[in-house]
């Protein structure tokens, strides 16, 4: 603004052309007239000055972090701002500035397995480098999904408030849901069960076999129950060499891509639904599965097994304090 000015571009040209006000360019160009360079740097504005210095903070920060409330687990703002002294609102507001959360928290499991770093190996391998004519299908299935008809009509979501659901249900009934998820192009075989036995989890993999081109290996990636390691399974499984399984670690199901298409079709399609009969649910199942394999959207896997393996070592020394 000021190179223009002084080379004979007028206020109002220069503003159009940098884009800002006219009396901007006016006062920059008093600034740098009154104190040259000098002028150009930021200036402290007028208003209150601070009430809170960077010490009260700390102290704040480090009541939340390390210290713990008596009576109660965690700290509630009204909780830190009777305990430090500071408003409720500056509280919040200093909390959200940091990521500091007390009022949440979430669910862990690290894996005791032995073999712990062999499997993660062999699991995220698969998933960075495929093998050549092979399908990857992370197998598992979704047991207990409970048929529930609300006792009252749902109230549909409007302009400023969301979808009312009654708390109390009546339970019609429950089916497994087997799903095997094609990790490179996100398509799910799924079957629908009364129980999840060997029986049914052996019926789910002569499915599998019957959709699959017969000229591809199938690389199996599936969790430990006991179900997936029973005798007659196994037996199965060795008379195919072209099927060949990989078992995720105790306490790992993060690992197994399809646990998160199970999540995805319990937020869409089954959690909010009211529901007459298992035929009903396994027809909502049926017509969320045909959909979605109209339009698939494989899960991107980029974790490294040493990136995975740096973090479960820093978590390792946060739970120790080290």
């Amino acid at each position: 603004m000021i190179l223009l000015t002084e080379s004979g571009v007028s206020v109002c040209a220069t503003a159009q052309r940098v884009k800002v006000t006219a009396p901007a360019v006016s006062n920059w160009r008093k600034r740098f007239r009154d104190q040259r360079l000098a002028g150009l740097h930021d200036q402290l504005k007028s208003g209150r000055p601070r009430t809170h210095t960077e010490e009260d903070i700390a102290v704040l920060l480090n009541t939340a972090l390390v210290r713990r409330p008596q009576a109660a687990t965690h700290w509630s703002v009204r909780d830190l701002a009777d305990e430090t002294g500071i408003s409720k609102s500056t509280v919040q507001r200093y909390l959200a500035l940091f990521g500091v959360q007390p009022h949440r928290s979430r669910s862990f499991k690290i894996s005791t397995d032995p073999f712990f770093i062999e499997k993660l190996r062999d699991v995220v391998g698969l998933y960075l480098n495929r093998p050549d004519n092979a399908l990857i299908l992370c197998v598992d299935e979704k047991s207990q999904v409970q048929a529930l008809k609300r006792t009252q009509p749902l109230l549909p979501m409007g302009l400023g408030y969301v979808d009312g659901v009654t708390h109390d249900y009546i339970r019609h009934g429950t089916t497994t849901l087997f799903a095997a998820l094609d990790i490179a192009n996100g398509q799910v075989f799924t079957q629908c069960k009364a129980r999840h036995r060997h029986q049914e989890f052996l019926g789910f993999l002569r499915h599998v076999e019957l959709n699959v081109p017969q000229h591809l290996d199938v690389h199996l990636v599936g969790d430990n129950y006991g179900t997936h390691k029973h005798g007659k399974v196994k037996a199965w499984l060795a008379r195919r060499p072209r099927f060949h399984v990989h078992y995720t670690p105790p306490y790992s199901s993060w690992l197994n891509q399809v646990e998160r298409w199970f999540g995805l079709i319990t937020q869409r399609a089954i959690r909010r639904g009211s529901l007459d009969s298992v035929p009903d649910l396994k027809r909502k199942i049926a017509e969320f599965v045909e959909h979605y394999n109209q339009h698939p959207k494989p899960f991107t896997w980029t974790a490294t097994p040493d990136s995975i393996l740096a973090k479960l070592e820093r978590l390792g020394k946060v739970i120790c304090g080290t």
